[in-house]
């Protein structure tokens, strides 16, 4: 039955809202080392800036969640997860990958949130986390495509290992292609086309 005004949620709501809440920390701390390893001394600032503001993020959708907790009076107890034990988080493409991995286990949270919302006929927490579903597609849609984006760009880079990664990251970020990156850019393309007709 649907809670009226700020009154107690069903136990299985309960459970259920304080296991999103703690897995929205779980990977705003993921995000947080990420964004530490992938600091400027790594050469990767863009990564950097990108998990460090997903880890605020993160926070504070879990903070929306246990004040929406207290309001409904019901008790907040976060699960212990463990965090990942990855010191080095290898390319940024293995970095998109692992959060893509905790990305989509939490779109699943949220729709057993939802599934058992659903079943206690908790219109209010619906509404409420309607919100946070739509916000999770997205950015489950961004993360796939920032993987095949960088996926893309780390196959360029192997491809012109030979010419040193400055090049390659100037050529990405700037915008500046140097004249030897054109070059062997020209290059591969003369020998693809040649291996294709």
């Amino acid at each position: 039955m649907a809670s009226p005004g700020h009154s107690l949620f069903s136990e299985d709501c309960r459970v259920a809202i304080n296991h999103v809440a703690s897995y929205e920390l779980h990977i705003s701390d993921a995000y947080l080392s990420m964004a530490c390893y992938y600091n400027e001394d790594m050469g990767a600032p863009l990564f950097a800036a990108f998990f460090e503001d997903q880890a605020e993020v993160k926070k504070e959708h879990a903070k929306q969640f246990l004040r929406y907790l207290r309001k409904h009076k019901s008790k907040i107890y976060l699960l212990v997860i463990k965090r990942p034990d990855i010191d080095n988080w290898g390319t940024g493409v293995q970095a998109l990958e692992s959060a893509l991995e905790l990305e989509n286990k939490f779109t699943n949270l949220l729709l057993n949130l939802k599934t058992v919302a659903s079943a206690s006929e908790e219109t209010d927490l619906l509404h409420f986390m309607g919100k946070y579903l739509d916000k999770q597609k997205r950015n489950t849609s961004y993360m796939e495509h920032q993987l095949v984006y960088h996926n893309g760009l780390e196959k360029q880079a192997q491809a012109l290992a030979g010419f040193g990664e400055e090049c390659f990251c100037n050529r990405l970020f700037a915008g500046y292609p140097s004249e030897d990156v054109d070059k062997k850019l020209n290059d591969m393309d003369m020998e693809l086309g040649n291996e294709s007709g």
